[in-house]
């Protein structure tokens, strides 16, 4: 198949992934959608959506996705990487197990993925990656934000990283920074209205600008915030 770009997106059952699926469709992005359960969404045209069973802490399981997406459309021209898991023990509650899972969902299934759809991103000449960090992952903002921070950095350092690596073949990485979102793990966080918390459809709107961005508009790192704090 051929036409308009294709992204694959991570984490889109529900949140900020979901979110972000719907906007990228809506502006005529074709996708293919990593799911546990693969089911279609109630949103989403079957001519342009693809669908395929993947799990981020499952292991190893990015290339597969990547294979089946790149027969189905041909081409992969972005990364939305939104899958992730919280926590709210402090780095010393914590044990090892509990830092691994961490590590394993929110910074080394987004490489892998990335790793896998190289050369198809390169082939595209203006690939684009999101890698979804979090305001966390720039500052650590008490005790039991400080074991999800500590991915959430190398979540940061990875878009950094990928960005270095190909930014000669056209590929662009940015590290999208939120707050408090309103979504079912921020709620499950803090008892706070959704008016006092981002939209995930006001990210998703940001995110498909982001990958939308000619090779000469490069963002490292777009954070925003739904309250004060000294720096964001």
């Amino acid at each position: 198949m051929s036409g308009s770009r294709v992204a694959l997106v991570s984490g889109a059952s529900r949140g900020i992934g979901a979110a972000t699926a719907r906007e990228l469709l809506r502006q005529g992005w074709r996708l293919s959608l990593g799911l546990r359960d693969p089911r279609l969404p109630e949103w989403a045209d079957p001519a342009s959506v693809h669908l395929h069973a993947y799990d981020a802490g499952g292991g190893n399981l990015e290339a597969g996705w990547v294979a089946a997406a790149a027969a189905h459309f041909g081409r992969i021209d972005a990364i939305v990487a939104s899958a992730g898991i919280n926590s709210t023990n402090s780095v010393i509650e914590a044990d090892d197990s509990e830092l691994d899972r961490l590590f394993e969902i929110n910074c080394k299934a987004p490489r892998r993925l990335v790793k896998a759809a190289w050369n198809e991103l390169a082939a595209s000449g203006r690939g684009r990656v999101i890698i979804l960090g979090s305001l966390s992952g720039k500052r650590v903002k008490h005790a039991g934000a400080g074991l999800y921070s500590m991915t959430k950095f190398a979540a940061v350092s990875l878009a950094h990283g990928i960005r270095h690596a190909g930014f000669d073949a056209g590929i662009r990485a940015t590290a999208v920074c939120p707050g408090l979102v309103d979504t079912d793990m921020a709620r499950a966080l803090k008892a706070r209205a959704s008016a006092d918390m981002t939209d995930p459809a006001d990210l998703a709107r940001i995110i498909a600008m982001l990958v939308d961005l000619p090779n000469e508009a490069s963002v490292a790192e777009f954070t925003l915030n739904c309250q004060l704090e000294e720096f964001y």
